[in-house]
Order: structure tokens, then C-alpha cells, then sequence
């Protein structure tokens, strides 16, 4: 069910940087369950210090909350996170809808484990274009590289 009363804002780190790190944590726990807590604990820290300061991040919120979040390195998406429990309303369609407008096209990489993930880039119209065995910490967790233009 779609949720018509989201809106996306502009990142502001004064007042969204631990709310968005939260929804990266509880969303990562959950989709990336094979990458372990230990490790996802240690990403949290890149998450808040390096990756949403210098990304141009967009917030979906309801009722002035955030409950997902775009991050984009020009056409890239670092990373593209919902609230689990908003997740199935449309939440991600509607950043990614709102960074394919601003940029033209986009494009990423997705643990292919992340079947989910995976399969709703597909429904958006994703093509992959490779697959490389390990991710950016030279861990075996395979990637999909992937793009969409308008």
C-alpha cells in the first residue's frame, strides 16, 4: 500500500544524521543479515563519519519523520534505505523516482544475496550490467552492478 502523504527533503545533518543512520542499521540488519552484526556495527561508523557527510542524501518523510533515504555520488547510489516498517509503500520508488529526475540515469551495486533488493531494482527497470565476486572490503559477497536511464 502507498503511503500518498511522503515527501522528499533535502539531508539535514543536524537533525537527520542519527535517524538515518538508525534506518540504515535496522534496514542493513535485515538485508544484509549474511554480512554479520559485527561487521554491520563497524559500516554504521563509515555510515555517520564519512559516507552521509559527503553524499548529497534525500529523505522521504511522513509526518516530518524520515523513514527511508537516498544517498547519491553524482549518478551513483551509495546506498538507497527504508524503515522496515515502511517498507512495501512505496517509500524507495518514490527517492528513486526523485533521484532519476534530478539526474537523468543512475546506477549501483546490490548484493546479489539481496534478492529483495535485487528483484525491485529489476521491477524499476535496472539492467545489470556485471557481477564481480567480492564486495569493496574484499569480502565474498557478490555484487551486481547495475543501471537505469530515463
Amino acid at each position: 500500500m502507498k503511503n500518498m502523504d511522503t515527501r522528499i527533503r533535502a539531508y539535514q545533518a543536524a537533525t537527520d544524521l542519527n535517524t538515518l543512520s538508525t534506518i540504515w542499521f535496522d534496514a542493513s540488519s535485515l538485508a544484509h543479515d549474511f554480512v554479520g552484526r559485527e561487521r554491520l556495527h563497524a559500516q554504521r561508523t563509515l555510515i555517520e563519519t564519512q559516507y552521509l557527510p559527503n553524499a548529497e542524501t534525500w529523505v522521504a518523510v511522513q509526518d516530518e519523520l524520515p523513514v527511508g533515504f537516498i544517498s547519491l555520488l553524482d549518478t551513483f547510489i551509495g546506498g538507497l534505505f527504508v524503515a522496515p516498517h515502511h517498507q512495501g509503500q512505496g517509500v524507495g520508488r518514490q527517492l528513486i523516482a526523485h533521484a532519476l529526475d534530478l539526474k537523468g540515469e543512475l546506477s549501483l551495486e546490490v548484493y546479489t544475496q539481496n534478492v529483495q533488493a535485487l528483484t525491485f531494482y529489476e521491477a524499476l527497470g535496472f539492467k545489470e550490467l556485471s557481477r564481480r565476486a567480492t564486495d569493496d572490503e574484499g569480502m565474498p559477497f557478490e555484487n551486481a552492478k547495475m543501471r537505469l536511464k530515463r
